[in-house]
């Protein structure tokens, strides 16, 4: 009996304690929300110099999801600002009297190059209004480096490193696994190069995904050297040297070959930027993060103008129905550009897109917008990181196409696929399947039995079709001939340095370059900007995650760098119909 009490009384105080934590971070949490809804503005002192980290992924527009941000240690939340943010931020800066430079607090940067590329260049433009730019790590992944190297100098820290290797991309494959499930994946597609599939019925790259996939990273290398080459003063010879010799790994050498300025301690580096902003040995240098900085008025306030430039984010998979933050859905993409075209204020629409693809339906109903928008208005498109398969789809019939040349875009190809699970709910669970059905393929599509040849053949005429409807939208959008664009179709990839070679875009440019191309064809000078589709307000936002429906940022979290596997099966799984889709998901390293 006293075993029984002690047992008793102790899951009652483990109940109350857990209960009382739960109270208290609930407690933070709205606090914080509330916090972030009252957005007042900030002031800086004189002298201030601005802190950029880009620790977490950098997205086109910052999710307001409160849950991501929030933080139980301290019960604070601060919201990471998006890229449109901050450009914004850096803009501003430069023209700010109090900021007197920018400290790129740097180690990993988990982002895209394209994006990091844009960001860059809009350092250089600060640089051109004679602030200065100091870059400092612990040690640099290779992104960190790169975008680093911008600075006037570099420092690393003396038990540094710097990860300077060369690009390259790897990519998973499921075969093994689905055999030992008793597995088949029954698979369509039209175009050699459409190797979406291949994860599941190959064990290794074909000679076709191989080919694309290594003139892409070769690309991108390139792209990203010459940047490097042309900051720090080293040949791109000399680069492509250091790299296979993985020379930069070891800090003194580093420092001996030109990679970095400098060896120094954290607190030695403080003592160089009160050097620069002419501050005494004992005073503390002051300096604000972009989140902060987001909040500060600038000194000459943008001008109200009647005239609006749309700026519509399509970002992640396409699916049919509504999306969110991270899903481009045909139901709140097709409303914005709808909004857009209607709201006679609104001069032109800027469409950001960065997508992998997705459902081919809802690509159609997104791109049908674009087609009705463009023949009322300039409709620029600008490219991320990626814009592939269902991504293009989208972007194809716009006035004017933009891409960084580190942007991956094409795949213009389609696939269908379906499990045959037979074996394994047979032979692996010992399940088994009876059913009465009043027609012939009154059950098809079934995964629990192969496909016939005659269902094989349904699936395939309509891949065919929404091929050939691809290459025709493609054609009539970028006016060229549908035999050139089955050419450069057939699903193959390309950086945004081959797109333009070959017609897929226009002009190399980032989202900044885009408004501004979106405002010359417009014929405005003045307006401001919109952001479409709505945010949901945090207060929603937060509802959503305690529901479970808002889960996707906090398991990335969790998994890091293998997140992308898991997003990766999890959208094939919920896919539904013929599918226009990046025939990989790979990040560069």
């Amino acid at each position: 009996m006293k075993d029984f009490l002690k047992f008793m009384l102790a899951s009652m105080l483990g109940f109350v304690i857990i209960l009382t934590l739960s109270f208290f971070i609930l407690i933070g949490i709205f606090a914080s929300i509330a916090s972030m809804a009252d957005k007042k503005s900030v002031s800086i002192e004189s002298s201030t110099v601005l802190q950029i980290k880009l620790e977490n992924e950098v997205f086109d527009r910052a999710p307001k999801d409160p849950m991501t941000f929030f933080s139980p240690a301290g019960f604070t939340m601060e919201q990471e600002p998006g890229l449109d943010e901050i450009l914004k931020n850096i803009k501003k800066a430069q023209t700010d009297d109090k900021i007197k430079g920018i400290f790129l607090d740097l180690s990993v940067v988990p982002s895209g190059l394209a994006t990091v590329r844009e960001i860059r260049n809009a350092l250089i433009e600060f640089k051109s209004g004679g602030k200065f730019i100091i870059a400092y790590g612990e040690v640099y992944s290779q992104m960190a480096y790169y975008l680093g190297s911008v600075a006037d100098k570099m420092y690393l820290h003396p038990a540094g490193a710097i990860d300077f290797r060369g690009f390259g991309a790897q990519v998973f494959f499921l075969k093994g696994t689905l055999e030992k499930l008793d597995i088949e994946m029954q698979v369509i597609r039209h175009g050699k190069y459409k190797s979406a599939v291949e994860i599941f019925t190959e064990d290794k790259m074909s000679e076709a995904s191989r080919e694309q996939m290594n003139a892409m990273v070769t690309d991108f290398w390139a792209t990203a050297l010459a940047d490097i080459s042309a900051s720090r003063n080293i040949s791109l010879a000399r680069l492509n040297e250091i790299a296979d010799n993985l020379d930069a790994y070891e800090a003194g050498k580093a420092l001996n070959i030109g990679m970095i300025d400098g060896l120094y301690y954290r607190d030695q580096l403080l003592d160089e930027l009160r050097n620069k902003l002419g501050l005494g040995e004992k005073e503390k240098v002051r300096t604000v993060s972009l989140a902060k900085y987001t909040l500060v008025t600038p000194a000459t306030p943008q001008k109200v103008s009647a005239n609006k430039i749309a700026v519509v984010y399509a970002l992640g998979n396409i699916i049919d129905g509504k999306g969110d933050d991270r899903t481009v859905g045909s139901v709140n993409i097709s409303e914005a550009i709808r909004k857009a075209r209607e709201n006679d204020k609104v001069k032109a629409i800027v469409l950001r897109v960065n997508s992998p693809g997705g459902s081919a339906s809802a690509s159609e109903v997104i791109r049908r917008e674009v087609v009705l928008a463009a023949k009322e208005k300039p409709v620029v498109v600008s490219m991320g990181d990626v814009a592939a398969s269902g991504g293009y789809w989208i972007s194809a019939s716009a006035s004017y196409v933009m891409a960084d040349p580190a942007t991956l875009t094409g795949s213009i190809g389609v696939f269908g696929m379906i499990p045959n699970m037979q074996g394994l709910f047979n032979n692996k669970l010992g399940i088994t399947f009876d059913e009465v059905n009043t027609n012939k393929y009154s059950d098809f599509p079934n995964v629990s039995r192969p496909m016939s040849d005659y269902e094989i053949l349904v699936i395939e005429r309509q891949i065919e079709k929404i091929y050939d409807d691809f290459l025709s939208l493609v054609a009539e959008g970028r006016k060229m001939e549908k035999s050139q664009v089955d050419e450069i179709g057939q699903g193959r990839v390309w950086s945004g340095s081959d797109a333009k070679e070959i017609g897929l875009i226009d002009e190399f440019g980032g989202l900044t370059a885009a408004i501004d191309k979106a405002a010359g064809l417009a014929g405005i000078t003045e307006y401001n900007l919109m952001s479409l589709p709505a945010q949901k307000e945090p207060l929603q936002q937060i509802i959503d995650e305690l529901t479970g429906n808002v889960a996707a940022g906090r398991i990335e979290k969790e998994l890091g760098e293998y997140y992308t596997y898991y997003d990766y099966i999890k959208q094939i799984k919920e896919a539904s119909g013929i599918q226009a889709r990046l025939p990989f998901e790979v990040k560069i390293k």
